[in-house]
């Protein structure tokens, strides 16, 4: 739990993902957040006196200790909430494993919004830094990362399919600069679809969101696998902007009994409130991979925490800066999945939740 204020945090050095690394902009965003890991008095409080450029900083490292940097590329944009949520978790564990402000690691921060050209953007600023590890938060920052090093360690925070996409060689064994925390355990697609038939049993057609260039193929497959036991037809469609999003669901809502499966992704994510708007206005149930979704008025989510594996990723980046190799560290999968339903949203759905499917929920919106 992530209550207590964080003290002597390492900076965050903010880049807005533009041109050339600018080492002297640094501006702290709005930080305050439902999810209640920190009041936003507390984290200015614990950044308070950092507002200088970055490399004054550099200087205040103890006498004999070399200065540690890492780089965090995240997926969101600076001003998502659930997005600074993960952020101060990460940094939060960072300084309970003694990784402290301005005495011994520097954090530069660049954050991607959803938007691939400022992924890359935000890589090739990062690793001009060079950094002793960095931080990806999501699949759509690894290949602009790995396009531009193969060889400072990388630690992913949520990703689907690691093998799948290329960017390590297993599970128990990553081999090269990457390791890190897979998204999803391929069977929860079939979880997916299950718990959208349970709350609109009428449903024959879903159309499953995804981002073809990240997703890999091994998660839409056993969604596929899923559907051919459920008996209900699937369509991919593969998204990475705003017109992408919007173009998919209406062309799928123009026929009847459809419903939407939203997977783990960038845009999905930077998107989540057109996506969610789109499905009411079509009046589509949808399951979504988050609990944030669902709080941001999706029917429902089923997923693991957002916030728990920047907390473990904090143990990697520990232990790299320690000296151990990326290469030596297994891919963890996730330890704990949640369902969470919205039952304003059903209400306006005219879906009725069923009271077998309620039971089971680890939380319920009113």
């Amino acid at each position: 739990m992530l209550g207590a204020p964080l003290r002597q945090q390492a900076p965050i050095s903010e880049s807005k993902g533009h041109g050339a690394p600018d080492a002297a902009w640094i501006r702290f965003r709005r930080l305050d957040h439902s999810a209640g890991y920190m009041r936003r008095r507390d984290f200015l409080k614990a950044i308070a006196g950092s507002a200088a450029t970055v490399w004054p900083l550099v200087g205040r490292a103890q006498q004999g200790q070399r200065m540690r940097r890492i780089g965090v590329l995240m997926n969101l944009a600076a001003d998502d909430k659930e997005g600074q949520a993960r952020l101060i978790a990460f940094v939060q564990a960072l300084s309970d494993l003694g990784w402290k402000n301005a005495s011994n690691v520097q954090i530069d921060t660049c954050w991607g919004a959803g938007d691939t050209d400022r992924f890359h953007q935000c890589a090739a600023e990062l690793v001009a830094l060079a950094p002793d590890v960095i931080l990806a938060a999501s699949a759509s920052t690894m290949d602009p990362l790995l396009s531009r090093t193969r060889t400072i360690p990388i630690v992913f925070a949520q990703v689907p399919d690691p093998v799948g996409s290329g960017y390590v060689e297993s599970h128990a064994h990553p081999g090269g600069n990457v390791t890190g925390f897979t998204q999803f355990d391929f069977s929860i697609a079939a979880k997916w679809l299950e718990l959208l038939k349970m709350i609109a049993p009428s449903l024959t057609r879903v159309i499953v969101l995804r981002d073809v260039d990240t997703t890999g193929a091994g998660q839409f497959g056993a969604i596929q696998s899923a559907a051919q036991s459920i008996g209900v037809e699937v369509k991919p469609a593969g998204v990475r902007n705003t017109s992408d999003i919007e173009n998919a669901i209406m062309e799928f809502a123009r026929s009847p009994k459809g419903g939407m499966v939203v997977t783990g992704s960038a845009p999905g994510a930077a998107h989540r409130d057109l996506i969610i708007a789109l499905a009411a206005r079509h009046k589509l149930p949808a399951i979504y991979p988050f609990r944030y979704f669902a709080q941001s008025g999706g029917l429902l989510s089923y997923g693991p925490t957002t916030i728990d594996p920047y907390i473990r990723a904090a143990g990697y980046v520990d232990r790299i800066l320690k000296g151990e190799k990326p290469a030596d560290l297994p891919v963890q999968a996730p330890t704990k999945y949640e369902l969470i339903i919205n039952i304003k949203t059903a209400k306006q759905l005219g879906i009725e939740v069923p009271p077998t499917l309620l039971a089971i929920a680890d939380d319920v919106i009113e």
